[in-house]
């Protein structure tokens, strides 16, 4: 790939935009060039492109089944206990439909940009460089910690069959699997998610049909349940301060959601596969969440004192398994182990996705150290990758007497990347849309156009706000015990540190600027031709088709 600035470009697809960079020297390229990246002025290092071979099912397993782990599987026991049934379903609804219209505007973007970074891009050229550099580190440094707590949770997960054989066995055993996944690239995360994925929503599907036979006293001594433990012990615990402390564990059980957008500049044909993938995120929020947490509060009451323990990846105490051991059913606890062991595995093979694309979009960009940005020849950012990995050796801090300090200090480190994340993601898509018209463009133009529009951003963006207040609420007060610095600390350390990555960068760069405006917006670079193919044309609008359409617009 040439280095060689070019004259001037007169098309105006092409025309450079003001650089976010005005001090730094950047290299333009001619239209027509191959990498859809190819005239992006905020592009500091050239290197070659990922590799796509991302096929559509791969993306809709990303979709539906690629965040499903610890956080619902065992998290939501603490929830549950701290909430009360109401609450968790209450809260898991207004997460997952704030997190339905952030991943349609995502979707929107990925389509119409499938550039390396994804979201991380899109902050950095449609709201502010420095708040794209604050939320992007963030992001990638919640991923690098949360693996080595993902390698122990699997760990601890095989504990529930031998609890006498060293964790070290299992952490080794684990991070060595996910070696070898890397030596296939993005082909071989796609591959493994597949797999993994499929075992995850049988898991959940199961669960569904066997709760719904408890409840209906189908198996078991515990006779016709209904809805008895809604009315005794109740449908809420611990007033509106258990409300809100439900939202940091939905958020943490939601979190990957957003990959399928990270995901485009690798897919095959992100024209078709993302839309199709972000459709499928209705059903992992009304089926595998709501439905599945609906019903788990129908058959274990959240006074099971077994649900006080139901955190990290403690799978004895998952809700789902004391739901199973309450109905007195032998043997199938440990298959649902299984099934937790392989969502946490999963977890994962995600983080050294999530985390190296975007360490791989932010070194590309001048905001990382320039070795991040080296792709090989297989399409794999290496150093990315292994530095990740080094990440996991971090792990073996599980066979310390003090592992518990050591995590949830890691942990509160990505307490609130999500919310911001997600949050960023909105703001990005309603800037886009006030440049896009501001330039000219109409909503017909767009390849794919979010579900829910310019409105469901803002629901998003408001949603996400309030979920912060509420978990800032529940960690400034924490449930029975009085403020205290350190239980602040260990749910709102994120937010120092964004704080902290946004000022640095200001000073750094010496651009005051709070927002880009909407004519200094570049929104032709990386954007894919907007004249398209016949066979994507949607079927025009009647009365007729309206049913059909519908559907289509969910499923």
């Amino acid at each position: 790939m040439s280095d060689s600035p070019t004259k001037d470009i007169s098309d105006k697809e092409t025309a450079p935009y003001p650089s976010p960079f005005p001090d730094k020297e950047t290299t333009t390229y001619a239209a027509g060039h191959s990498d859809v990246e190819a005239a992006d002025h905020g592009i500091k290092v050239i290197t070659a492109p990922l590799a796509r071979e991302l096929k559509g099912r791969h993306m809709q397993m990303i979709a539906i089944g690629g965040a499903i782990g610890a956080g619902l599987f065992v998290g939501s026991g603490s929830a549950l206990h701290t909430g009360g049934p109401a609450s968790l379903v209450l809260g898991y609804i207004i997460v997952g439909s704030m997190l339905l219209c952030t991943v349609q505007a995502l979707g929107e973007l990925a389509v119409l940009f499938p550039v390396n970074g994804a979201f991380f891009t899109y902050i950095v050229r449609f709201v502010d460089p420095a708040f794209g550099f604050a939320v992007g580190w963030d992001y990638a440094i919640s991923w690098l910690t949360v693996l080595p707590f993902e390698l122990v949770a699997a760990g601890i997960t095989i504990g529930f069959w031998r609890e006498d054989l060293n964790i070290g066995i299992w952490i080794s055993m684990f991070l060595v699997l996910l070696c070898v996944i890397q030596i296939f690239g993005v082909r071989g995360y796609g591959e493994v998610e597949f797999i993994l994925s499929a075992i995850k929503v049988m898991g959940c599907v199961g669960f569904i049909i066997l709760a719904i036979v408890i409840d209906c006293g189908g198996v078991g001594q515990q006779g016709y349940l209904g809805a008895k433990y809604w009315h005794d012990p109740g449908a809420f615990a611990n007033g509106f301060k258990g409300f809100c402390s439900v939202f940091v564990v939905a958020a943490f059980a939601f979190g990957g959601t957003e990959l399928v957008g990270l995901a485009a500049a690798e897919a095959e044909n992100p024209r078709k596969s993302i839309p199709t993938a972000t459709k499928q995120v209705f059903w992992r929020i009304t089926f595998f969440y709501v439905v599945s947490l609906f019903l788990l509060g129908l058959v274990v009451p959240y006074t099971n004192e077994n649900l006080l323990n139901s955190t990290g990846a403690n799978s004895k105490y998952s809700p789902f398994i004391v739901a199973i051991r309450l109905a007195g059913i032998k043997g199938l606890p440990s298959v649902f182990n299984v099934i937790i062991t392989v969502s946490v595995v999963s977890v994962a093979n995600s983080c050294t996705f999530g985390s190296t694309r975007t360490m791989q979009a932010l070194a590309e960009r001048g905001m990382a150290p320039k070795a991040l940005a080296y792709i090989d020849s297989k399409g794999r950012p290496i150093w990315g990758v292994l530095l990740q990995l080094a990440f996991g050796l971090l792990a073996f801090i599980g066979e310390s007497n003090n592992q518990g300090t050591v995590f949830n200090w890691l942990l509160a480190l990505s307490g609130l990347s999500f919310f911001f994340i997600w949050m960023s993601i909105c703001l990005a898509h309603i800037r886009f849309r006030h440049a896009w018209k501001f330039h000219g463009h109409s909503k017909a133009e767009l390849p794919y156009e979010a579900m829910f529009g310019v409105a469901g951003s803002w629901y998003g963006l408001i949603l996400n706000i309030l979920c912060m207040i509420a978990t800032f609420y529940v960690a400034l007060f924490p449930l029975g015990g009085d403020p205290d610095p350190e239980a602040f600390f260990s749910y709102y350390l994120a937010a120092p540190i964004v704080i902290a990555l946004y000022l640095g960068w200001k000073i750094y760069t010496r651009d005051w600027q709070l927002w880009i405006r909407s004519k200094d917006m570049d929104i032709t670079s990386g954007r894919r031709s907007l004249v398209l193919d016949p066979n994507d044309m949607p079927p025009k609008k009647t009365w007729k088709n309206a049913p059909l359409r519908a559907f289509h617009a969910l499923f």
